[in-house]
This record gives structure tokens, sequence and C-alpha cells, in this order.
């Protein structure tokens, strides 16, 4: 458990608690964060997360601990104890707008409220930002002094980003589009820090997203180096596109060049015939 104790002025309080779950990022955990009011991905009920809530309502007599909970995105690594602590803290459920459905099916729970990109949660102050691409449904929280050069501005990004490595954007529900999009707003916004959903907290924002769009980028030109040498097949194409030993992630391989592909094909930079080759595999 980490965090800087009780807020100071406009600098959010953060406390980041490390989950341990059924997940495939690197590490095996899920950060969930405390974030002033805010719970964000409690991932599983843990000892840890249970004191870290105690330790904060202590520090803090007037606010509850948590006054809201919410998640970056309704993925089975970010959501698995968001029924224990609803029921623990009678907390507000808070669910993106237009995503309540995912969200109550994925959680078990009926959202109390929805918002929107733009809008604060709940009573918190936290601000949702807008970052699709590696979910549909996927946003952020903004909280702290959001004016440049303050220093004190924190976005917890779920995952948008991530420190070392990189984030998986695959199909089916993946849009690498949508994903270059939101590291370009995320690092044109002037965060001092990002508190990613694995991994350690981001204190570089602009070179990390910039990393990030990079690889993306990278690995495009790789997918259409294969596809102009002949490539007709998705198998084919991870063969050419990557060098690495890809035991234990090759799904994973193939349903990243599925979505490179897929954002190819929209853009009209490949044949569309692809679509047609996209349609006949199943990634779920």
């Amino acid at each position: 458990m980490s965090g800087d104790g009780p807020k100071s002025g406009d600098s959010p309080a953060v406390t980041r608690v490390e989950v341990p779950v059924d997940t495939r990022a690197p590490g095996g955990t899920t950060n969930a964060y405390l974030l002033d009011g805010l719970l964000v991905d409690p991932a599983a009920r843990t000892d840890p997360l249970d004191a870290a809530l105690a330790e904060r309502g202590a520090a803090d007599a007037v606010a509850p601990a948590v006054e809201a909970i919410a998640v970056t995105h309704a993925h089975p690594d970010h959501v698995g104890a968001v029924a224990d602590y609803a029921a623990l803290t009678d907390a507000t459920v808070v669910a993106r707008e237009g995503h309540a459905d995912r969200f109550a099916a994925a959680t078990g729970v009926e959202p109390d409220e929805t918002v929107a990109p733009g809008e604060t949660v709940a009573d918190t102050g936290v601000r949702v930002v807008d970052a699709p691409g590696h979910a549909p449904d996927h946003v952020a929280f903004a909280a702290g002094d959001s004016t440049p050069g303050s220093g004190r501005s924190v976005l917890c990004c779920g995952d948008l980003a991530v420190a070392e490595g990189s984030v998986a954007v695959t199909a089916p529900e993946g849009d690498l589009s949508a994903y270059l999009e939101s590291l370009e707003r995320v690092r044109d916004a002037g965060y001092n820090r990002l508190l990613p959903g694995h991994g350690p907290a981001i204190d570089d924002p602009v070179a990390t997203c910039d990393r990030l769009i990079e690889h993306r980028l990278a690995r495009e030109r790789d997918v259409i180096a294969a596809i102009d040498d002949g490539a007709v097949d998705l198998d084919t194409v991870v063969d050419g596109a990557y060098e690495k030993d890809l035991a234990g992630v090759r799904d994973l391989a193939l349903a990243t060049v599925a979505a490179h592909v897929e954002k190819l094909v929209a853009e009209g930079r490949v044949d569309e015939a692809w679509r047609a080759r996209l349609a006949d595999r199943d990634f779920d």
C-alpha cells in the first residue's frame, strides 16, 4: 500500500493498493485507488484494501473514506469487489453514461448514477476524462489542481498507460484509433502524474504517452509490411510483424494484429478483403 496521506491545498489524497487478481498483466495485480473520496477499480476484496479504507476514514473525521465507487472500465480484473465495497461503505456506485448495462453485468451491481466525460463523480470533485480504446467504456479520473504547471494534478488512467511495456488493445472491442487519440489527449492535458491500473505510477506522462504512441505506430508499420510482403491471413501477419517468441501470448498477438488491421481497413490503407477475413475469426 502506498499513498501521500491526507490532501493539502489542491493536492489530491491518493492511496494505491496492489490487489492480487487473475490478470494477464505483468505482476498479477491490479491497482485499486482511493482518489480523494472515490474508490477506483476495486478488483478484489483484500485485507490491505480494507485497511486503506479504515486508515483514510480515521484520518478524516468529517468526510467518509469512500463517497463513491467507480471503475475505469468493466474488464474482470478491475471490477471484482465493486459489490463487496458498495455493501461495506454504502457509497454511491457510479458507471459511465451509456454503459450502465455493461457495468451491471460485470459487477453484479446496478449503478446509482451515471456520469459522462467532463462531469464530476458524485460529491468527490473527481473529474471524468474520456479514455476509450483499450475498452469502449474506458474512462480516467482526474483530481487536483488542473492549472498547467501547478504540479498538483493526477490522472487515474486505468489501462490507458503503463510505466513499462505496453497496453493490450485487442479485437473484438479494442479500438486503436480511439486509443491513440486518448493517449494524445492525456499527453497534451498537462497532468503531473498518471496512476495506471497495473504497475508503478508514471511521473513523466508526456514521455510515456509518446512512447506508447510510437510503440503502436511501429507495430502498425510491421503489420503493413507483412501485408505488403504477401500475407493473406492473420497468422501470417503475426509471423511477419513479431520477432519475439510468442509462446503463451500468441492469442493476444493475433487479437492485437486484428485490431491494427481493423484500423487500417477503416482508413482505406489495406484491401477491403481483410474485413471478411477478420469477420471469420473469433477473439472472444
